[in-house]
């Protein structure tokens, strides 16, 4: 049932890295030291505890635990002179003098980089400059490679099982836990790796995201969107034990991970047939969302794509229910990127001047919460090319009305 891609992507090689060599030279930092796994694994193929070490014209990985495992498992595209089993990170200041960088300016990706391990580095680099470089990662892991989207292609098929699954098992009765379970089964059978990665030091969420009927209306702070109320305040996030009612919304947000690639969708279904005005609330919010992914083109802004899919939500007569999360909060954002997180740069809001460009995947997600109808909510994967933007996602757009 898994059906992976197979081992060695050519895009996990030094060529990414010959890339932030430059931007680091034009930033004018002598040297760059990267830790996150996420981002280890994007330049050398292993997420394995390690530091990648880089300078303008240097890079040496030291893998501080599972060596063997690292060179053995066919991902590594580095020569063996760049690569050494050391845990001990002095030996990381020991090769800057080898290669006679002594003073200046070093790059750590301080956004997510703890306190304890910051400290450390400022004694390891007395006479260096610490300066931020997770900027420069993320702006360049913005842009999707071939063998990146194929990664991504996959794991849209693999979150289609679990949409699969759902149709199968969802009648009246059934708990959201026991349908976040079932859906989650099919993810994992299909080759999800099963964990939920974004670039936060304190972000907890497990499984499917299921939320019926009252439950949509009742929005936790974890996510700045329609997330379920979990099933204690320990974790209030995700499905809960409540019963799953004929006629209610049912909104299911999944993001599944398949070697090493996200893929993240929200489908709205409900048990019997779904009434007028929740089938009103579905195609209008549908038609917002098709409205935003015609106009995802290159070169585009990201807070005009944003202000297009209110000005369309106002046209639908949408203004007070439109990404609407509740005691006069609304939703900041429409899009994010997807890769090797399930939330990552850019993020397209209001307030986010930046370009979108060829070669992005983004989520395109957006919701409408009315107190009457309680919420639908839609959520599709986003490929931008030249000739506008590819639906990615395998599973139909519609409102599914299951009958047993």
């Amino acid at each position: 049932m898994i059906n992976s891609v197979t081992n060695g992507i050519k895009g996990m090689s030094p060529g990414r890295i010959k890339k932030l060599q430059g931007k680091i030279a034009g930033a004018g930092m002598e040297a760059a030291i990267v830790l996150y796994s996420r981002d280890v694994f994007y330049y050398t193929g292993t997420a394995q505890p390690s530091v990648l070490l880089i300078t303008p014209k240097e890079f040496h990985l030291f893998i501080r635990r599972g060596y063997d495992f690292a060179i053995t498992d066919g991902r590594i595209r580095l020569n063996k002179d760049n690569l050494s089993n050391e845990s001990r990170l002095e030996m990381v200041s020991n090769k800057l003098k080898e290669w006679k960088v002594t003073k200046g300016v070093v790059g750590l990706e301080l956004d997510i980089m703890p306190a304890e391990t910051y400290l450390k580095w400022l004694e390891l680099l007395p006479n260096f400059q610490i300066v931020n470089v997770s900027p420069l990662i993320l702006e360049q892991r913005m842009k999707k490679d071939v063998d990146e989207i194929a990664l991504i292609r996959k794991a849209c098929h693999v979150m289609d099982a679990g949409h699969m699954r759902a149709l199968e098992v969802l009648e009246e009765g059934t708990t959201e836990l026991e349908l976040s379970a079932a859906i989650e089964h099919a993810h994992r059978r299909a080759g999800d790796e099963g964990a939920t990665i974004i670039r936060h030091p304190d972000f907890c969420a497990g499984t499917a995201m299921v939320s019926s009927g009252t439950n949509l209306c009742k929005v936790s702070g974890i996510v700045n969107s329609l997330g379920g109320v979990g099933l204690s305040a320990a974790v209030p996030i995700g499905a809960s034990l409540k019963k799953i009612m004929r006629g209610e919304p049912i909104v299911i947000d999944k993001a599944v991970l398949h070697d090493g690639y996200y893929a993240d969708q929200s489908r709205t279904y409900v048990i019997g047939k779904a009434s007028s005005d929740i089938r009103s609330l579905f195609y209008s919010l549908k038609d917002v969302s098709d409205y935003v992914i015609a106009n995802l083109t290159d070169g585009v802004k990201c807070d005009e794509i944003y202000r297009l899919a209110w000005q369309r939500s106002q046209e639908l007569g949408l203004k007070d229910y439109f990404q609407d999360l509740g005691s006069g909060k609304i939703a900041n954002f429409i899009a994010h990127g997807v890769g090797l997180e399930a939330n990552e740069l850019p993020l397209v809001m209001r307030d986010n001047h930046s370009t979108i460009h060829n070669g992005y995947v983004l989520s395109v997600e957006m919701h409408i919460m009315h107190p009457g109808y309680g919420a639908v909510k839609l959520e599709d994967m986003v490929l931008i090319t030249n000739h506008g933007a590819e639906i990615l996602s395998v599973s139909p757009r519609e409102l599914f009305e299951v009958e047993r």
